[in-house]
């Protein structure tokens, strides 16, 4: 099954909190339709709203493989650097209207000349499940420093035009400490604005950062997700232990958020600060320890994260919450509506 093109959110809406939310309760079974800024009154103090602060890179970069007649036309979507400098890296091939298509992978030592002069030589798969990323070594040492050269963010081709970097930012992007970032947006953090953010705290509402620097989505492809750098500070940790403690619920704002709470829980779901790469794949049979509700975007029929919602909602929930979301024409993808699944 696949989403129809008219579901499909091809540009931001006009305000960024200007989105539909879809609320999920799992102890009644009820779904109700809202604004997104109605939001704050649908959390209670003492609430926490677990938050990713990572930044989008602009990690979208035009090239050409080294060959006869000029090379193959490329777009290299950078997605995580490794710890021995490399970058796992998926090569595209431009669709001629500003985004990409799959291309097959490699092959090894083939040489990409990008945009601005830098070089790219790709080395191997990242993972034996595929070939759609490959480990690569750039030319240039700082190839952050780079992309906020010659970089835009990545786009696929259900949208309709390249966007300023600044629609893909959230209001909680925070430059990190190491200079890395996300391939993509955390896009469950878009619809905040400083105002709702400001009247959620005001009703008691507590916001917990937390990092995870996302890679490069499966938009075709749907793979699990690979490793992915992460922290869980300790005041977060105390912060949602606290809340768990005095009868407080943990609202992962994105599924980013979840995967890195859970990587810093225990089997009885005490969180600790933690951070490094985590490979945690959330699945029904291994459930959610720390977190109580989700809010997240739609998903593909076939996407892993649906694994994820499934966890915490249960089947029955969220097929009635995807459900109303057909049939209430609501939009999916990272400008689109978004749904909050509660206990």
């Amino acid at each position: 099954m696949r989403i129809p093109p008219e579901r499909l959110a091809t540009v931001p809406a006009p305000r960024r909190d200007a989105v539909r939310l879809l609320v999920g309760r799992q102890r009644t079974g009820e779904v109700t339709h809202h604004g997104f800024r109605e939001l704050p009154r649908l959390l209670r103090a003492g609430d926490v709203l677990v938050v990713n602060t990572s930044r989008t890179l602009p990690a979208a970069v035009d090239g050409r493989l080294s060959g006869p007649a000029g090379g193959e036309a490329v777009v290299a979507h950078f997605s995580t650097r490794l710890d021995d400098g490399r970058w796992a890296v998926e090569v595209r091939t431009p669709d001629g209207r500003g985004a990409s298509v799959p291309r097959a992978g490699g092959p090894a030592g083939a040489v990409l000349e990008l945009s601005g002069g830098a070089g790219l030589v790709l080395d191997e798969p990242l993972d034996a499940r595929g070939d759609r990323l490959w480990t690569a070594t750039p030319s240039t040492a700082d190839l952050v420093a780079y992309l906020e050269r010659h970089g835009r963010p990545i786009r696929y081709a259900y949208t309709a035009r390249d966007q300023p970097r600044a629609a893909h930012q959230t209001v909680f992007a925070t430059p990190s400490a190491d200079g890395l970032g996300s391939a993509e947006m955390p896009s469950a953090g878009r619809p905040f604005t400083a105002a709702l953010v400001t009247e959620l705290v005001s009703r008691g509402v507590q916001i917990a950062p937390i990092v995870l620097h996302t890679g490069v989505a499966s938009a075709e492809a749907h793979e699990p997700p690979y490793a992915e750098r992460f922290a869980v500070p300790a005041s977060t940790a105390w912060q949602v232990n606290a809340a768990r403690a005095a009868g407080g619920r943990v609202v992962a704002v994105g599924t980013t958020a979840v995967r890195a709470l859970e990587s810093a829980a225990d089997e009885r779901g005490a969180v600790r600060p933690a951070g490094g790469w985590t490979e945690l794949v959330i699945t029904p049979e291994r459930g959610v320890r720390a977190v109580d509700g989700l809010l997240t975007g739609l998903h593909e029929p076939a996407a892993s994260h649906l694994l994820m919602l499934r966890a915490l909602s249960g089947d029955r929930l969220l097929e009635r919450v995807y459900a109303q979301a057909f049939r209430g024409g609501f939009l999916w993808h990272e400008f689109g509506d978004v749904n909050l699944l509660l206990p």
